[in-house]
């Protein structure tokens, strides 16, 4: 369970089984626990999810999807129980659904209090209420960073609810129970807009279909009315709540309609749905039309005229099952205790007495059991009865059969389909049905039945989207072009931001490092400046503000003669700006050792434009080498496309200066179609759309090949940019001039995000200036010169030359300032 782009999926409790509904999701780093039951078929700690597979500390949310005992009332246990309260988690039901949760518990603490297998007390129980959230249908909730639910409707029982939970992008629907048969007071379950990857489902019918609520509620009054007519009574085993008041609003109707009925009581068991009517009313509005419209006309449905409490004296069982026919609805629907137990002990040997099942019962129960129709069962206190009274099954569960399951599933369409809630037989089956209905489609749809403990681990390739806001967001991008930004990630989301807005919309201050080095160099600096040429092609050279001689090398990395035999590197920190800054001293520091050093001072040799032996500069580039390097663009355009030819304009007369002639171009032929490329704009024609592509691509590969190191580390270089820089500013002497701003090289644009300073270009505009004033904080590290990467593979003999011919270090400790 650790932190992978894996999402796992862990049932502790209802994996191929009824009951004890736990799910616990995780993914990215989030854990998110979906229902908590208890098992009716079990007592205590035995009927609990397996809770100790799982550290609830790291439980970032707990949802509960409605309030009938196999979904939620593990919940206190949890809270109240385990280290849950040590971590951050946070608990969620509807409004609905926390209202009956209350009476729910509390009847179920006063039932188990009785016994040994009390698993909590009343004071845990009115602890772990206070810590329930509720939320209303479709509102979306987000509980910490990376993660939102949403829940929908439901249908199964009032509050009944599905939570689509989306981690970090990947989407989850989660179900719980639910109906998709609008009854006669609850909405049925949505269908979310948004399509999930995996959908976690009940199958508790598997392949079963049930009849339509029509018939069956037919069926179920001529049940009732026959038994009624042979002078038996009616046991009808549910729960409190839930299915309880359909059926108390179908038989108050039909006994509405039959006059003959009227003296034939109708008894509701159940003390808890008394208190819980309270809530039905209140909750009107989340129900269906029906019921709403009913209520607007000032006639309440839940206010019902031929249903009654139950005696409230002791041993009323024993009288109501001595008296004239009648109905009872009486608690737990599993008959596993209570008032619906005792009426069966009672009522089993007379054969006009009658018992209806009306929801799914679990395996171990005396509901499943009796539908078998024994010829005895076996009492509370282990006596034997003989069983004579009638036995029939109706479904009013509110769960989905085969074909509701399977058109829901597939309206949904997610990826993985995982199957929760069921009985491993019925589940079994219904996968092998769902996968003959995909076997013939394009669908690529996994259907996983995973058993309680065994974790489901599923992969998925996500899309990673970055939302362009500010500056960036200002012009809309055409096709194809390229965005560049800081790329700010938070809370799984991505946002690509302009430097200048980094403050304005992540909240984040920018700054830059300066880093000086010092180092002491015995040669000129003629022979510094003759080196970082011949390294780095064209270089500047001019004065700082201070009037130090400086050479700035890739437009990144300042070198200054602060003395006489003393140089000092200036850079802003970055990536790239390292690298070069690494690459220019391990250079400087190897001048006084290269045999180019010891041929160039041991012959006469001038350094000034003026002399015969004079070098080259970068910023007096001979026509002789524009020329070189256009016929090695042709070399290597013809190695790619064959036939390769220069085309040069002729000298013309000063009198046909103004008239049109032909550029410098290079005619690249292939098979039938020709390209041309302007040399002086280096761009290229053709009527062939495709050559024209293939051109431009080698053409770029050829202008960076040829190229120096300072032009090709740089982008939109021309081979005739020398002749179209504007001159560099010079001072009163005439002395050319280095601009303060150091930009940082083309390479960190868009890639080092955390190196962001108020030069971010060589000419940055005026309205950003007042900005980089404001917020930008320049951090200037002084510091000796230590081992570069190139310093550290010198070898013990070239070290000791070094210490003979130069002096390496400084007496001063680093230095760092703080400019604001």
């Amino acid at each position: 369970m650790a932190d992978a782009p894996t999402l796992s999926i862990t049932l502790l409790g209802a994996g191929q089984e009824v009951g004890r509904s736990c799910c616990v999701i995780q993914y990215r780093g989030k854990t998110i626990v979906c229902d908590a039951g208890v098992h009716p078929a079990y007592n205590g700690i035995a009927s609990l999810p397996f809770i100790d597979e799982l550290d609830w500390s790291t439980v970032d949310v707990l949802l509960i999807t409605h309030f009938h005992l196999d979904h939620a009332a593990a919940l206190t246990y949890i809270t109240e129980k385990t280290n849950f309260r040590d971590g951050k988690g946070k608990v969620y039901m509807t409004h609905p659904t926390k209202a009956l949760h209350k009476f729910m518990m509390q009847d179920f603490v006063r039932m188990s209090s009785s016994t040994s297998d009390a698993l909590f007390s009343p004071l845990d129980l009115s602890m772990s209420m206070s810590a329930i959230i509720p939320v209303s249908a479709h509102q979306v909730i987000t509980p910490c960073p990376g993660v939102s639910f949403t829940p929908y409707h439901a249908g199964h029982v009032l509050g009944a609810c599905m939570f689509l939970i989306d981690i970090a992008g990947l989407k989850i629907l989660y179900t719980g129970d639910y109906s998709r048969e609008e009854d006669r007071h609850l909405v049925k379950a949505e269908v979310p807009p948004i399509r999930p990857d995996v959908l976690i489902v009940e199958s508790t019918y598997g392949v079963q279909t049930l009849e339509g609520r029509e018939e069956k509620e037919q069926r179920f009054t001529t049940l009732v009315h026959n038994i009624i007519r042979r002078g038996g009574h009616v046991l009808l085993p549910t729960f409190a709540l839930g299915r309880a008041q359909e059926l108390l609003l179908i038989l108050d109707e039909y006994w509405k309609k039959h006059p003959d009925l009227h003296n034939v009581p109708i008894y509701y068991a159940s003390s808890l749905a008394r208190k819980c009517m309270a809530v039905y009313q209140t909750y009107i509005h989340t129900m269906n039309a029906n019921v709403r419209t009913r209520f607007a006309k000032r006639d309440n449905p839940f206010v019902f005229k031929h249903i009654s409490n139950v005696p409230q004296a002791r041993g009323w069982e024993r009288k109501i099952a001595e008296g004239p026919p009648c109905v009872v609805l009486a608690s737990p629907g599993f008959v596993t205790s209570g008032p619906s137990r005792e009426l069966l002990e009672l009522w089993a040997p007379d054969s006009r007495n009658g018992i209806i099942v009306t929801g799914y019962s679990v395996e171990g129960t005396m509901a499943r059991d009796i539908l078998n129709e024994p010829e005895e069962i076996t009492s509370v206190k282990g006596q034997t009865i003989p069983r004579k009274l009638s036995v029939d099954y109706i479904s009013f569960s509110a769960h989905v059969d085969y074909s509701q399951n399977s058109e829901f599933i597939e309206l949904v369409n997610a990826q993985h389909i995982v199957l929760v809630h069921g009985e491993q037989t019925a589940m079994g089956r219904l996968r092998a049905a769902m996968q003959d209905r995909y076997k013939n489609r394009d669908q690529d749809v996994k259907i996983h039945t995973p058993r309680n403990l065994e974790t489901l681990e599923l992969t998925f390739r996500g899309e990673r989207v970055a939302k362009a806001i500010g500056t960036l967001a200002a012009k809309p991008p055409q096709p194809n072009d390229v965005l560049s930004g800081l790329l700010v990630a938070k809370d799984y989301s991505y946002t690509l931001l302009d430097p200048r807005d980094l403050r304005d919309f992540a909240g984040l201050s920018t700054c830059v490092v300066t880093q000086r080095q010092k180092l002491v160099l015995g040669v000129g600096w003629d022979l510094v400046r003759w080196h970082l040429e011949g390294m780095f092609g064209k270089v500047e050279e001019g004065l700082d503000k201070d009037g130090i001689p400086t050479i700035r090398v890739m437009g990144a990395v300042d070198v200054k003669h602060t003395q006489e035999h003393e140089l000092t590197l200036e850079w802003d920190s970055s990536a790239s700006n390292d690298m070069i800054a690494d690459s220019t001293l391990a250079l400087i520091t190897g001048i006084d050792k290269s045999p180019a050093s010891a041929k160039l001072t041991t012959h006469p040799h001038s350094h000034s434009h003026t002399s015969d032996h004079s070098h080259p500069h970068a910023d007096i580039e001979d026509e002789s080498a524009v020329v070189t390097r256009i016929q090695r663009i042709a070399t290597f355009l013809e190695a790619h496309f064959g036939e390769v030819e220069l085309h040069m304009p002729e000298e013309t007369d000063e009198s046909e200066q103004g008239e049109d002639h032909p550029e410098p171009a290079l005619l690249v032929r292939l098979d039938e179609a020709d390209a041309v490329i302007n040399l002086l704009s280096m761009t290229v024609t053709s009527t062939s759309e495709s050559l024209r592509k293939r051109v431009e691509v080698v053409l770029d590969m050829a202008i960076s090949t040829v190229s120096s190191l300072n032009e090709a580390f740089t982008s939109g270089v021309s081979l005739t940019s020398d002749e179209t820089t504007q001159p560099p500013e010079k001072d009163k002497t005439g002395t050319p001039t280095v601009d303060e701003t150091r930009g940082p090289s083309n390479a960190d644009s868009g890639r080092d995000a955390d190196q962001t300073s108020a030069a971010l270009s060589e000419e940055p505009k005026q309205e950003d200036a007042d900005m980089q004033t404001e917020d930008a904080k320049v951090i200037t590290i002084d510091q000796p010169q230590e081992p570069s990467a190139a310093n550290a593979h010198q070898t013990e003999g070239e070290a000791q030359g070094a210490d003979e011919g130069s002096e390496t270090g400084s007496d001063d400790d680093a230095i760092l300032e703080v400019h604001d």
